[in-house]
């Protein structure tokens, strides 16, 4: 199965609990050409989405994850599982 290098995971809707299950799930599912996450989260409600991720994935606590960096918008939030 053939990945892209960057995915992009909209999880508008969603709550905290339902929006990293379906980030880590992205995150075990990633090949070694997948270099990046990009988490569209939203700026407003989104911002608890925000805070779950860098709670329950950043800081050392996923052995993939690289490092967690905000995304173009306040409303996303990129996942480096390696360097481009």
């Amino acid at each position: 199965m053939l990945q892209t290098p960057m995915i992009e995971l909209d999880v508008h809707g969603l709550t905290v609990e339902q929006a990293v299950a379906k980030i880590e799930e992205q995150i075990k599912k990633a090949n070694a050409s997948t270099y990046r996450i990009r988490v569209i989260h939203g700026y407003h409600r989104g911002n608890r989405i925000q805070q779950g991720i860098y709670q329950e994935i950043g800081h050392g606590l996923n052995p993939k994850v690289l490092r967690i960096t905000g995304g173009d918008n306040p409303g996303v939030t990129e996942i480096v599982l390696r360097e481009y």
